[in-house]
């Protein structure tokens, strides 16, 4: 670690100007960024914690659709979105418990690791994510690995899902750090069934449009019987091969459809 200014606003206004500071990051749970700062990858001048920030806290839900604040950790999510009992689910099997109690919403999100849960989960729903200036959704949000569609300085408050009809999601994990080598989530909708894949391709998470339009058309496990995906844009790594982590799309897909409510 090295010498740093640290900031702990209580309101969105305080932090958004803490962080117009020269070389200032945001800092939610610090799963993420702590790590990084230990090993000397990133060197901010000034840390803004966004913890002491009491709006951007809680779950609720109304017309329709889940609304948990940025600051909300993993765990309060897994307790207390159960209007989506898919997205707790999923929430309750980030990590660990320790990065459950620290990790937030806001936080994964923003950091949008190619191998993180929420953007699947978000991806699929069909999500919104609401900033200190704007509201983006999720197809126009995620832009591949680490990179999303956040400004300098802009601050995720909200993030609001749909709730669908029914949803899964089921991932193949690494032991270790319990991120998806492969996860799907698949959500149906009244206007049809979107199916998210995190952990897998090299261009971070992604929707697969012909299983969508497949399981539109007949919602059942063998409308996936005659796709498959290109294994040419997976992630290659010691965990599994391109074509390893291709027919893990197509399994976790199937795995999905079986478990729905």
């Amino acid at each position: 670690m090295y010498a740093f200014e640290f900031d702990k606003p209580a309101t969105v206004a305080e932090a958004v100007a803490a962080l117009a500071a020269e070389d200032a990051q945001a800092l939610g749970g610090g799963q993420t960024l702590i790590p990084t700062l230990k090993q000397r990858l990133a060197s901010p001048s000034r840390l803004v914690s966004l913890t002491g920030i009491d709006d951007m806290k809680g779950v609720g839900a109304a017309d329709g659709a889940v609304t948990i604040g940025g600051g909300t950790t993993h765990a309060r999510v897994a307790a207390e979105a159960g209007d989506y009992p898919a997205l707790a689910a999923l929430a309750g099997r980030i990590g660990d418990p320790a990065v459950r109690n620290r990790g937030t919403i806001g936080g994964s999100l923003a950091n949008n690791d190619p191998s993180a849960d929420y953007p699947a989960a978000a991806l699929a729903s069909g999500a919104t994510i609401v900033t200190n200036t704007r509201e983006i959704a999720a197809d126009d949000y995620f832009q591949g690995l680490f990179t999303t569609a956040l400004d300098e300085g802009e601050i995720i408050t909200e993030v609001r899902f749909p709730i669908p009809q029914a949803a899964n999601y089921q991932k193949f994990e690494q032991p270790a750090s319990r991120f998806a080598l492969v996860g799907v989530f698949v959500a149906r909708f009244d206007s049809g069934v979107r199916v998210a894949v995190t952990g897998a391709s090299e261009d971070g998470v992604f929707r697969w449009s012909e299983a969508e339009e497949a399981l539109t058309r007949a919602f059942r496990e063998d409308a996936l019987m005659d796709l498959d995906i290109a294994p040419a844009n997976m992630i290659a790594d010691l965990h599994g091969s391109k074509p390893y982590r291709a027919h893990l799309v197509k399994t976790m897909t199937k795995r999905a459809i079986q478990n729905m409510p």
